[in-house]
């Protein structure tokens, strides 16, 4: 058993998180294999089963909604949109905030107090309203709503790279880089970079969960995914106008976001316990 298992198993919150992680996951990349309803099929002689309903085609372990589609067969495919998007939004959050970090906090100077200050401004910006800017002017969509997240969570992997920069470019690695002549973008991406894997793994866990949640927000208000793209925001739009008969169409959509993003956060707290080296024994 090596040390990665053995901090795992220590820390039970970090299994519950990996399984939760894993569980939506498989459901979600082979949910054919687990349903084999139409996700977008129309039958409205089975609108608004209940739960555990049964039906000539099969049995809708979740029920239907006002249109007569599955709501589990929609959970799990649905799961597969909103996880690519937070995901992808989340790479180009990293993306962005480790280079510009990086730049900020090894060159320090008028560059880093320029950057720095754009992201303050960014921060102390209600995200919510910057985001609704944007998707009532570019409109509804896939691309759109990943290029919004993207951009939007930038800054939170830029202070914490430039914080690590901080310390990392005084150290004696850096300075034998110097010495033998390196460039520094070569000792940048050479030598600090290894470095920082840790942390924007820590903090890209956090942002996925946080995409997650903002996606199945800003849907909810109108301005996210077009309504004919099954996701979790979407059901959950569609659900608040059944809520008093038919409590199950918002009911688990929204428990799955919730079992999914306390998954990725339990999974996320023990990352961050293993790679703290002041909360190693």
């Amino acid at each position: 058993m090596n040390k990665i298992t053995r901090s795992l198993f220590r820390q039970k919150s970090g299994i519950v998180g990996l399984t939760i992680i894993t569980i939506v996951l498989v459901l979600s990349a082979f949910a054919g294999l687990f349903n084999h309803f139409d996700p977008n099929a129309i039958a409205l002689e089975d609108r608004l089963l209940e739960p555990f309903s049964a039906v000539e085609e099969g049995f809708h372990l979740l029920g239907t909604d006002g249109l007569g589609r599955d709501i589990f067969a929609r959970i799990i495919y649905g799961g597969r949109i909103s996880l690519l998007v937070s995901f992808s939004a989340a790479m180009i959050s990293a993306f962005l905030g480790v280079c510009l970090g990086a730049v900020a906090g090894f060159y320090r100077g008028w560059l880093d107090a320029v950057l720095m200050r754009i992201t303050e401004m960014q921060m102390a910006f209600p995200f919510i309203l910057l985001a609704l800017t944007i998707l009532a002017v570019l409109g509804a969509g896939l691309l759109q709503m990943v290029l919004v997240l993207g951009i939007g969570r930038w800054v939170v992997f830029a202070r914490v790279v430039r914080g690590e920069i901080l310390s990392l470019r005084e150290r004696e690695f850096v300075e034998a880089g110097r010495a033998v002549g390196n460039r520094n973008l070569r000792i940048i991406f050479r030598h600090i970079m290894p470095n920082l894997t840790a942390p924007v793994i820590i903090v890209g866990s956090f942002t996925v969960a946080t995409n997650i949640l903002t996606e199945a927000a800003l849907t909810f208000l109108g301005v996210g995914l077009d309504v004919s793209i099954p996701t979790w925001g979407t059901m959950l739009a569609e659900g608040r106008e059944y809520l008093p008969g038919a409590w199950w169409l918002a009911t688990f959509p929204g428990i799955t976001i919730l079992i999914t993003v306390l998954g990725i956060n339990l999974f996320g707290d023990w990352l961050r316990d293993y790679f703290d080296p002041k909360l190693k024994t």
